[in-house]
């Protein structure tokens, strides 16, 4: 039985599996941030950090932290070879120009049509949307990493009840259960993690899932 901190790897480290050399990448707060530490040295990637800089690294070894240097979830990290450093006003011109290739989000909530919730109501203490509807609108590919379930209710869902972050722009759903595409006539399963078995998925999923005809257990 994987511990939380496990379950993000596992999710994190399977995520970094569909980055591409030459993609331009964002990673959202939180859980998807740890993707930058499982990116396949031969894979030629640029890692976008939100609060300004290009040429994320991996996050800082303890002892080894630089005090002005961090993350958009204010994680201190490393940069790469070649790192470039700009304001917000550049950051977001990236982003809402279109030059990210894969932004990789967390989710409160995600269903069958694509949609995604990644914030709640303002004035209570609960995730704020950020930058999150930029990146959704700007990015070619939208990844979701998120645990399947929370508190054992299902976050993906037939519909969501949230407040929308944004409609029909989820390309792909990654949990520590399985990969799901988003596809125009419903949602995929791909790949199902080691361990678990069909029903397990099915249980803690209240939205429809076809499955694929050639169902792949996760690599990690």
């Amino acid at each position: 039985m994987m511990d939380s901190k496990d379950i993000k790897a596992f999710i994190a480290k399977r995520i970094a599996k569909e980055l591409k050399d030459g993609d331009v990448v964002n990673l959202g707060i939180g859980l998807p941030t740890m993707v930058a530490n499982y990116v396949d040295e031969d894979v030629n990637v640029i890692l976008q950090s939100e609060n300004g800089f290009v040429g994320l690294g991996a996050e800082a070894e303890p002892g080894m932290e630089d005090k002005d240097l961090i993350n958009a979830g204010a994680q201190h990290v490393t940069v790469k070879k070649g790192a470039a450093f700009f304001d917000s006003a550049t950051s977001f011109g990236i982003i809402r120009g279109g030059h990210v290739d894969v932004t990789v989000l967390g989710a409160l909530e995600v269903d069958q049509e694509g949609n995604l919730a990644n914030f709640m109501i303002p004035g209570k203490m609960v995730p704020g949307m950020g930058g999150a509807m930029d990146l959704v609108s700007g990015a070619k590919k939208v990844i979701i990493a998120m645990t399947h379930t929370a508190k054992g209710e299902p976050k993906i869902l037939r519909k969501c009840r949230l407040p929308l972050t944004a409609a029909k722009e989820v390309d792909m759903i990654v949990t520590e259960l399985g990969v799901i595409e988003v596809t125009p006539t419903g949602l995929v399963l791909k790949e199902i993690a080691p361990g678990v078995t069909l029903e397990d998925v099915l249980r803690g999923t209240e939205a429809d899932l076809i499955i694929h005809e050639n169902l792949k257990v996760m690599e990690n």
